[in-house]
């Protein structure tokens, strides 16, 4: 047998189904089974662990646009979901190239047998390339991915369970994700040769609304010298005000910020008219919007990578982003009182807001990375500087590193 004859002989083993009935056949490791959620495109080219159980993906399937991915393993380390029990939102990866043996002195497992005990299907050997163009062109889809290791599929019900899933808009995939109860945090920034460190400074008491919250923010916050005390999704405005915070923070997380809005915007709102600091990020920031009156729409592909260029306008500079949604906020609905901060130079969507004369602000981006780039970790100076200042306290430089704090 040939070269040739061999690459054409290779069994299809998992599908990926859209919509509109198209199939796109590879060779299925990870998980085995079926899963309905939407398709979009990530362009970071590394990090691929921390995209993989970063909350905020629950519901979609992710097409990596870098080829090679699962060439460092995995380990217990670069998680970004809270609880590490927990099962990942994500319900599919699509790679190009099939995944190497691990090469890296801090790999534990392999990316196939991590995905298979995190319940995520794997689908590689496809042009993710084409994938990607399509999902520019038509926008992020509707899909069915599947993975039989015996090749066996049922491609009339595997298209009709495609078409007939009803997508993000109207969803609240908070809920799905948020922790069940609330929990104190005081882990530290990842130092190499060290691991994790943990909080020395009680500067600060953080209440943190978990809508799907990273590690990483986390550890932000405590490397800042804050105290953090997070909360469930479903947290009451007095639930957060009883612990009498010195800030308050809006996390990350999933789905239709309409849908989570239903329950989470009027709690937003009384916290806003509590006069304390409040920081919101992504999912945060978007129903942050929507107590201040704006609106939010579905984007046509989103934003998912971690080399998004975005300007800032309290400062005059660009800085490289991670990001990770789907939704986005309609700058043009804003009211007059709210301030556009930030916008993205890709598309000029809006990626921050603050309220004149009002110790309030958010990012749609991910100023924590895990992965990508570290541009914004001066936002959670910012936050703290808000802090300082309500209690009559020396600000200090936003661009010092936030362990300075």
């Amino acid at each position: 047998m040939t070269t040739a004859d061999a690459w054409s002989a290779t069994p299809v083993t998992a599908v990926l189904v859209l919509a509109d009935g198209t199939v796109i056949e590879g060779q299925g490791f990870g998980a085995t089974g079926q899963a309905c959620a939407e398709v979009c495109f990530n362009t970071a080219i590394t990090g691929y662990e921390e995209i993989l159980t970063d909350p905020s993906y629950a519901g979609q399937i992710v097409t990596f646009t870098f080829p090679h991915i699962g060439n460092v393993g995995t380990n217990d380390e670069d998680v970004e979901t809270v609880n590490m029990a927990s099962a990942s939102g994500v319900r599919g990866a699509i790679l190009r190239a099939d995944v190497t043996d691990p090469s890296n002195y801090r790999s534990s497992r392999h990316l196939d047998a991590w995905l298979k005990a995190r319940d995520i299907i794997g689908l590689s050997g496809i042009d993710t390339r084409a994938l990607t163009a399509l999902i520019r062109e038509r926008g992020a889809q509707n899909a069915i991915i599947a993975h039989s290791p015996e090749g066996i599929f049922d491609l009339d019900a595997l298209k009709a369970a495609a078409a007939n899933w009803p997508g993000l808009v109207g969803m609240d995939l908070a809920k799905d994700v948020t922790a069940g109860q609330s929990f104190t945090w005081d882990e530290t920034s990842w130092v190499w040769n060290d691991g994790y460190g943990q909080r020395q400074d009680d500067s600060f008491h953080v209440v943190a609304i978990d809508y799907g919250i990273k590690r990483n923010i986390l550890r932000l916050l405590a490397d800042a010298g804050c105290k953090v005390t997070v909360l469930p999704a479903s947290a009451s405005a007095e639930d957060v005000l009883s612990r009498e915070p010195d800030g308050i923070f809006l996390s990350n997380g999933p789905g239709d910020p309409a849908a989570t809005g239903e329950y989470a915007v009027p709690v937003i709102r009384e916290l806003v008219a509590s006069g304390l600091p409040l920081f919101g990020i992504c999912l945060g920031h978007q129903m942050l919007a929507l107590a201040l009156g704006g609106e939010t729409v579905k984007m046509h592909q989103g934003h998912h990578g971690a080399n998004h260029p975005v300007y800032d306008r309290t400062t005059g500079k660009v800085e490289i982003t991670s990001m990770n949604h789907g939704f986005a906020v309609d700058a043009a609905s804003l009211p007059e009182t709210v301030e556009e901060t930030h916008v993205s130079l890709f598309d000029g969507s809006n990626c921050g807001l603050r309220i004149s004369g009002q110790p309030v602000f958010s990012v749609q981006y991910h100023p924590e990375a895990s992965p990508g780039p570290r541009d914004s970790h001066y936002l959670f100076r910012r936050f703290t500087n808000l802090m300082r200042a309500r209690r009559g306290d020396t600000e200090l430089p936003e661009k010092a590193a936030p362990a300075a704090a």
